[in-house]
């Protein structure tokens, strides 16, 4: 089985990141495949950054897929936290797609009756509970708390445990049952974090993998019958040619 994992912005660093969690969590015989957008925002904070982000990772499955040495894949993993995109998506390959956020809400649920999400920035809290609203897993959601750390920040493992610690506190003090880490450049977190809170938390790069191998395992993959039928044929402008790169 093998499975692309996309990363939604153009930090190259942070998709070995998230590939290293991604392979941590598959099982024997699945390989991953990340992809880093060649445009876009090198880090994914707000609405721009995310609506950007979401069509770069759309033109970077796009892209993939045309090459004509490109490998075939089983299931994409959208390793973006609460960013936009992945309805379209599913519109545009013919292969399950899991997006983090879902994934890790749907398990977190099956784990207690309420959870909590502990992000990145403040800012993020409205993009992630509407994302998680029109996933249908909003109404499960105890808090959404920013650690006060930036995407680009997460590097400094002793520090963004310490944030997050601190973070899923306030979680645990709204109703959260169980955590839920905010941000794939989290990924690894879940362990060492869990052990110190006493509460399961889930990282949402191993359980869209997770989820991603039993879909493709149980051979099923996006329905056709309605929203996510395929695009319409017609004409489509990507890129530019030769537009200038803004800062």
């Amino acid at each position: 089985m093998r499975i692309v994992v996309t990363n939604c912005n153009t930090t190259q660093s942070m998709t070995e990141e998230i590939v290293r969690g991604a392979r941590a969590a598959a099982g024997p015989g699945t390989t991953v495949l990340g992809l880093t957008p060649a445009w876009g925002p090198e880090s994914a904070e707000g609405w721009l950054d995310s609506y950007l982000s979401a069509a770069a990772v759309l033109d970077t499955l796009r892209t993939y897929q045309e090459q004509e040495d490109h490998d075939p894949y089983d299931a994409v993993v959208m390793a973006g936290f609460g960013e936009h995109g992945r309805e379209g998506v599913r519109e545009l390959v013919d292969v399950p797609v899991v997006d983090i956020t879902e994934a890790a809400a749907h398990l977190a649920c099956l784990l207690g009756r309420r959870y909590g999400v502990v992000t990145t920035l403040e800012r993020s809290a409205g993009q992630i509970e509407d994302s998680l609203y029109t996933a249908g897993v909003a109404r499960n959601c105890a808090v959404v708390v920013g650690t006060g750390l930036g995407v680009l920040e997460l590097g400094d493992r002793e520090r963004t445990e310490a944030a997050f610690v601190a973070a899923a506190e306030r979680a645990r003090d709204a109703g959260a049952e169980v955590l839920v880490l905010g941000c794939a450049g989290m990924t690894g977190l879940q362990r060492a974090v869990g052990e110190k809170l006493g509460m399961p938390v889930v990282d949402g790069v191993g359980a869209a993998v997770k989820l991603a191998e039993s879909l493709v395992s149980l051979g099923l993959t996006t329905s056709r019958a309605g929203g996510y039928a395929k695009p319409l044929p017609k004409r489509r402008t990507w890129a530019r040619p030769g537009a200038p790169p803004s800062e």
